[in-house]
C-alpha cells in the first residue's frame, strides 16, 4: 500500500477541466462508479445544478471557481470526521495566496466555511458513497465566489472582487491544487488531527463568542469553546455544560 506521502503527493493528483456540467460533485461520483482510481480534480466553467449543504442552491456562474476532488478510501471511516477541518485549511491558504494585503480578515467558520470580514465567500460540500466493489468514494466540492455571489443567502456573503482580488478561477485553482495535496499529507489519513486542529484554531472565527448552532431539528445557543480532539464543535451552554456537536450551521451573535 502506498504511503500517505505517495498517495497525496502533487504528482498523485490529476485534473480535468470541463465546460458546463450539472455538478462537479455529481460528475466525480459518476466517475467513481465507473472505476476511476481517485485523486481526480474536476473543474467546470459553470454548474447548471450547483448545490450546497442541505440541498441549498449554490451560485455557479462563469467567473467563479467550481472544483471537486474525488478520493477513494481516504481514511478509515472513524477518522473521516476531521477531514472538513483539513479541507478548510487548504481552501483558506489558496484564497490567502491571492487576497491583497490589507483586506478584511480571512477566517474559517466551523467547520469549513471561508469568511472575509465575517461574510461567506466559499462553500465546501463533502459527499460520499460506498461503491459496489467495497471502496468508499468521497468527493470534496469547493465553490469560491470570485465575481458572483448569491443575492438571497440567509447569512452575509461576499466575493473576492469586492476585496480587490481579480484572480482568475484557474489561478486560484492552481493554489488550491497545491495546498490540498500539502494538507492531506499533513492530515495523514486522520492520524494528523492534532496538528490540523492547531492550525485550524489559528485561523478560526469567533472562538469564545456567543453563537447559535442550527441543527436539523432545533437550535442551540451558547459560547463557542473551540473544537475537541476529534474536530467537533464545543458549545458551552447555560450552567457550564459543554456539548460536542458534529454538524450544524453556526451563526455569530454580533455579526449575523
Amino acid at each position: 500500500m502506498a504511503s500517505t506521502r505517495e498517495r497525496f503527493s502533487l504528482e498523485a493528483f490529476r485534473h480535468e477541466a470541463l465546460g458546463d456540467v450539472g455538478s462537479t460533485n455529481t460528475e466525480c461520483l459518476a466517475r467513481a462508479r465507473a472505476g476511476d482510481p481517485g485523486n481526480l480534480w474536476l473543474t467546470a466553467a459553470r454548474q447548471i445544478s450547483g448545490r450546497g449543504r442541505r440541498g441549498r442552491v449554490w451560485t455557479s456562474e462563469p467567473g467563479n471557481l467550481h472544483a471537486s476532488l474525488l478520493l477513494l478510501d481516504p481514511a478509515p471511516m472513524e477518522r473521516l470526521g476531521s477531514l472538513p477541518l483539513a479541507v478548510a485549511l487548504a481552501v483558506h491558504a489558496a484564497i490567502r495566496a491571492v487576497l491583497p494585503p490589507g483586506a478584511e480578515p480571512l477566517e474559517v467558520k466551523w467547520p469549513n466555511d471561508i469568511l472575509i470580514g465575517r461574510r461567506k465567500t466559499c462553500g465546501i460540500l463533502m459527499e460520499g458513497e460506498r461503491l459496489p466493489d467495497g471502496r468508499y468514494a468521497l468527493v470534496i466540492g469547493t465553490g469560491i465566489n470570485i465575481r458572483h455571489m448569491p443575492q438571497d443567502a440567509p447569512y452575509g456573503v461576499t466575493r473576492l472582487e469586492d476585496h480587490g482580488c481579480h484572480a482568475s478561477p484557474d489561478e486560484i485553482f492552481a493554489h488550491l491544487f497545491k495546498e490540498m495535496a500539502e494538507v492531506l499529507e499533513s492530515w495523514d489519513e486522520g492520524r494528523g488531527i492534532g496538528e490540523i486542529s492547531r492550525r485550524w484554531l489559528d485561523v478560526a472565527c469567533g472562538v469564545g463568542e456567543q453563537i447559535t448552532v442550527n441543527l436539523a431539528d432545533r437550535s442551540l445557543a451558547g459560547r463557542f469553546g473551540g473544537i475537541d480532539e476529534q474536530g467537533l464543535l464545543k458549545l458551552e451552554t447555560g450552567g457550564g455544560q459543554m456539548l460536542s456537536i458534529a454538524a450544524g450551521d453556526v451563526f455569530f451573535a454580533r455579526t449575523e
